[in-house]
Order: structure tokens, then sequence, then C-alpha cells
């Protein structure tokens, strides 16, 4: 099926269907040089296959895990674009999962002040989420995403079939941003986390994933309103990840951990049972003190105040702006 997203720069298809990878020269223009990134964690065939339908391929791979979505990694990426003569008609192709997404989607963002950029997704939370919406970035100096632009890929292709490598702690991190879908804008979704047969339904969870993601940043590309609920278990999320490492958690881990100081209490109960459900954590271990001041440098600080996602029920969601002492202690209280 064809998904078709509207953005301010322009409109962008993201073909969701087993087998695609194979067709990515119909999707994608690649009569031309492209850069294909991706790393040391995805099978070498999927980036072999993009440079076998390529006019002018070069393939850089980079080192698997969140270290390499860098200022260095950055700088590598179009290095060698320039050595290799990439001009404003030339792209770059993305084949991985949202590290790599990220990092070579700001390089095509920044290369000559922007050219093409497609990716193909081959994780479970870069397919349901990462993969759409136009959000690049890098992270500096130890914070996540710090550095980064709104920049939409010119196309987007998800192969399932891709999927069958991961192991089922990858499948079950890439999951967690879809339960983070169904809490706070598709109760149906989240009710098949609870009673469904996940991996007999995992194209229709992409599906929906997918569809939800974009409703709401068609609504709102660039954060300013209604997007933040995206953002949802992330804000504690990304504090577990700076402080407890990704060597510990994986991303999607993270924010299922940060869901849960944010819910209701009949929600949370709910939610914990279905974390556990996926194998997900559902206890940090991390210090507490040093998760809050991780939270201080968000991008959702606003002065003194925090601009916070919260799901009183389940399918429903709301913003809620409070001062950072006030959500500082409600997180203290809870058990993460």
């Amino acid at each position: 099926m064809i998904i078709t997203v509207s953005a301010a720069a322009h409109s962008y298809d993201i073909l969701l269907e087993r087998g695609s990878l194979k067709r990515a020269a119909e999707q994608f223009d690649l009569d031309r040089r492209v850069l294909i990134v991706t790393d040391t964690g995805v099978p070498a065939e999927y980036s072999e296959r993009v440079a076998a339908l390529s006019a002018r391929p070069f393939v850089e791979v980079i080192e698997q895990g969140e270290q390499s979505k860098s200022m260095q990694s950055l700088e590598r990426l179009l290095s060698r674009m320039v050595a290799e003569g990439f001009t404003r008609s030339d792209c770059v192709v993305a084949v991985g999962g949202g590290v790599v997404g990220d990092l070579a989607g700001f390089a095509a963002a920044c290369y000559m002040r922007g050219i093409d950029f497609y990716n193909i997704p081959t994780t479970v939370l870069s397919q349901v989420d990462s993969s759409i919406g136009g959000k690049v970035a890098v992270d500096f100096e130890g914070y996540k995403n710090i550095v980064g632009a709104f920049y939409p890929p010119m196309g987007v292709i998800i192969d399932p079939d891709v999927l069958s490598t991961l192991s089922e702690r990858q499948i079950a991190n890439g999951l967690a941003e879809s339960v983070k879908a169904g809490l706070t804008g598709d109760s149906e979704l989240f009710e098949l986390f609870e009673r469904g047969d996940i991996a007999e339904n995992m194209d229709k969870i992409i599906e929906r994933s997918l569809l939800f993601k974009r409703s709401v940043v068609e609504r709102d590309e660039r954060e300013g309103g209604c997007r933040r609920i995206l953002n949802f278990g992330h804000t504690v999320g990304h504090a577990i990840e700076s402080e407890c490492g990704l060597s510990r958690y994986y991303h999607g881990e993270c924010v299922a951990l940060g869901m849960l100081p944010m819910c209701s209490p009949d929600v949370r109960a709910r939610l914990l049972n279905v974390l556990k459900r996926l194998n997900l954590p559902t206890h940090s271990g991390c210090n507490i003190d040093n998760l809050i001041e991780n939270m201080r440098h968000d991008k959702k600080c606003y002065g003194d105040d925090i601009h916070a996602v919260f799901v009183d029920r389940v399918g429903q969601c709301e913003v809620r702006s409070m001062p950072f002492e006030q959500f500082a202690a409600q997180i203290k209280g809870a058990d993460i």
C-alpha cells in the first residue's frame, strides 16, 4: 500500500509492502550519484541491492549504535560526498534503523543546503516511527538530537520482510513506539497489544502506527502544537538514555520506561501488562536525581516550565505545561 504524507516542502510516498526493497529503483530516482548509508548491524545484502539499482553508488558503512549519530560521523559523510563530486542533483539513501536515517537525512539536509534524501528503514522502530515526519539530527555534547533539522525525505520504502533478521529484543524495542501510538491516539491498536497475536499482526501494527503519526505530523510539521504528543514517554526516556546509556537500554526500552510515570493509575496498570507481554523493562534502576537534571536540558523546557504529555485514558492524551519543580516531584514519586 502507498501512504502519502504532505509536508510544507513537498509530499512524499511511503511504500509499505513485503518484498518492496527489490523495487527501490521504481520508487526512487537512483539514476545519479547515490550515497548509500548503512551500519554494521544491517545485513550487507540490503545496501548491496540498492547499490545494484543505482547508476553511481557509493556505500558508507558506519558502526552500529547511537555513538555513530555524531558530528564526527556527519563530517565523514559530508567529506565522502565532496570527495566523490556530489552536486545538488545527487542524493542520499539511508538503509538502516533510526540512527542511520537521522544521520543520513541530516547530511543530506546540510550538503549544498539540501539534496534529495530517501529512507529505507530496516528496524521495527524506524519503520513505525522515525521514517516518517522529517526530523533528522545528531547528538551533541551528550544530549540526544540537539543539533538537527526538519527535512522530509523524497520517498520511503518499508519492507516488513527485512525484519526477519532482527532479534526478539530489537522487535520489542521498536514496538514500544507503536504502544505509544496506541496510548496517545489509537485505542484499538493498544488493545491489539493487550490481546492480539503480535507477530501475525505486524503489518497491521506498522500501518496503524504510520497512519497515526501521519495524522499528527500533517497537522503540525514543526512541532509547534499537537505534534508534541509524539513526545509521550520521551522526556523521561531521553533522560534514561543519557543517564544509563544505550549499552544498557535501547531507545524504545527507554521510551517504554518513560511512559509509565506519565499515565493515570488505571492506564499505567494496563501499560505494565503490555510491557511485560513484550518483555520490555518496567524499572530503570537509574539515579532519579540524575534523570531530573538531564530533563532540565530537554527541548521541551521553556524557562522554568516544561511541556509534558500525559495519558489519563487509552487513546487520548494531553500536553500540560507545569513548573519544572512540580514535574520533577511527580517523576520522583514514580517508581521508575
